[in-house]
């Protein structure tokens, strides 16, 4: 029987009572299929009831084959060793004894010969130098990732579950992943706001508030049929307009002829020369049936507004974020930054940055690149005087903002609408409801605490408060801006980025963000 997945009547709610699924049913079948959604939409749990490591509170989770998770967090002892992690050091030291002459006839028939040569495949195929003997400590954050891939990989299950595999990778370590999700011929389940990875999928599962719906194909087929979607809703929505004016005109109607109805009544009992009793009768019926049209009318009414709502939803829903800002009034041929052959380091005598030069002018976009640990970060910190230079000169001409990934820019314990009047304080209530409303935090929405919003909305709250004002700062300087967000709050990202006229310098292994967001240069570190 091939493998598969199925999910049925599936129930599932967080411990302060908040439902996630209701009555789910989904099935996966062995193809590679991206997992897609809002953050706290409940996609994490998904897979963590698929692994048994919850159990559904209703319905159940039916799995046909072997199943493999990516772990997140793994303990590491000080003498463990790529071997214990793919779990073959005992394998291993039954070769070496064979090698020796040492090992019995039991363990030579045992023995599988293959497996180091097997290894060293795995290792390659995530793009790692490193061997069985090598110590898991010594690892990298990004390399641990990777080696936890290949184990993964490596016992060959029928299903792989991943869960974001690529956070906290540099470019290389995501090319990788790629590469070895793009080649993997058995099932898997891909959490991941990755678009890069998720082209490597077949078919793409869309999770919301209100279930799961399957989108056959890759990322970009999933994106086609969501603008066929938008377009549809478009559609409805100016057809519930067109049908709430209609019935807005006929009920017009209905109350006009009934009003000139009225009159006339009112004229000919005014006459007097018609029995009192025959005017009462059709006043009773007149005012009978202007009550039931008047209630038929009000009904349409209703259901044309309702229907109306339901397509304004559909809209905001899937109608990308689209942003206008004021400008910066950087002129192109401004100096905005000079870094003149700069060396420094945390520790004496070991540079992280040896002599280095850049310079960015007028509103140049430009991304900060290379693999971990190359010094990417440690050059932001020294634009923003963080971090002093054992030697040479950096020089930040304009006014400019950081947004790194905690947006430590904008106060936790203040409300979004707070953080804008503290950092734009010559702005109007008005003007920072307009500017808050570009980034979609409308009405009550912009009196949310900091501390309360996810990760997406944090970002998206620190950019409408530092690019929401009258002047926004000339020079925005990102670090990791998409790690940890979901591809909705990504693309919000994307359109408040496009919009701001002035100068950018991003540090971002995500290669489709530096592309929407309209990159013309890149500086790689090594």
């Amino acid at each position: 029987m091939p493998a598969s997945i199925s999910l049925s009547q599936l129930s599932w709610s967080t411990p302060e009572g908040r439902s996630l699924f209701s009555n789910l049913d989904l099935t996966f079948g062995p193809v590679r299929t991206g997992l897609v959604g809002r953050n706290g939409v409940g996609k994490s749990t998904l897979l963590r009831l698929i692994e048994g490591a919850l159990a559904p509170q209703a319905g159940k989770v039916t799995v046909v084959g072997s199943l493999g998770m990516l772990s997140q967090t793994v303990q590491v002892a000080d003498d463990e060793t790529v071997a214990d992690l793919f779990g073959i050091r005992d394998a291993l030291g039954v070769l070496k004894r064979a090698e020796e002459g040492l090992a019995s006839m039991d363990e030579l028939a045992a023995a599988d010969w293959m497996l180091e040569s097997r290894l060293e495949a795995a290792l390659a195929r995530v793009g790692l130098e490193a061997s069985a003997g090598t110590p898991l400590a010594a690892l990298s954050g990004g390399q641990m990732t990777r080696v936890k891939l290949a184990a993964l990989v490596f016992q060959e299950p029928d299903f792989i579950l991943l869960d974001e595999p690529t956070n906290n990778l540099d470019r290389e370590g995501r090319a990788a992943v790629a590469a070895l999700m793009a080649g993997w011929r058995g099932g898997a389940i891909v959490v991941s706001h990755d678009r890069e990875l998720l082209e490597t999928m077949d078919a793409i599962v869309e999770l919301t508030s209100l279930g799961a719906t399957t989108y056959g194909g890759n990322w970009s087929h999933y994106r086609e049929r969501k603008a066929i979607e938008l377009a549809s809703a478009r559609h409805d929505l100016a057809d519930a307009e067109r049908r709430l004016a209609e019935v807005q005109r006929k009920t017009q109607e209905i109350a006009e002829r009934k009003a000139r109805k009225d009159a006339a009544g009112r004229r000919k009992r005014a006459k007097g020369d018609e029995p009192l009793l025959l005017l009462d009768a059709r006043k009773e019926r007149s005012e009978r049936t202007g009550g039931d049209n008047a209630r038929l009318a009000e009904r349409s009414r209703d259901r044309a507004i309702g229907d109306l709502a339901e397509a304004r939803e559909r809209i905001e829903i899937l109608q990308p974020l689209t942003v206008r800002l004021p400008s910066t009034g950087l002129p192109a041929g401004r100096s905005v930054l000079q870094v003149d052959a700069v060396t420094a380091g945390y520790q004496p005598r070991t540079p992280v940055i040896d002599r280095l030069s850049l310079s960015i002018v007028g509103p140049e976009r430009v991304a900060l690149t290379g693999r971990n640990g190359s010094g990417k970060t440690t050059l932001l910190s020294l634009l923003t005087g963080d971090l002093k230079p054992w030697s040479g000169n950096v020089h930040v001409l304009v006014e400019y903002a950081v947004l790194d990934q905690q947006v430590s820019l904008i106060d936790p314990r203040l409300s979004i609408r707070d953080n804008f009047r503290q950092l734009n304080p010559d702005a109007s209530e008005n003007d920072c409801r307009a500017a808050l409303a570009r980034f979609m935090f409308r009405a009550d929405a912009a009196l949310q605490v900091v501390s309360s919003l996810s990760g997406g909305q944090m970002l998206r709250a620190g950019l409408a408060c530092v690019l929401g004002g009258s002047s926004p700062p000339q020079l925005l300087i990102l670090d990791e801006p998409t790690n940890h967000l979901d591809i909705e709050s990504v693309e919000a990202v994307e359109a408040g980025l496009r919009a701001y006229d002035g100068a950018l310098l991003v540090v971002s292994h995500d290669h489709a963000f530096l592309e929407a967001i309209g990159i013309n240069r890149r500086i790689e570190l090594s």
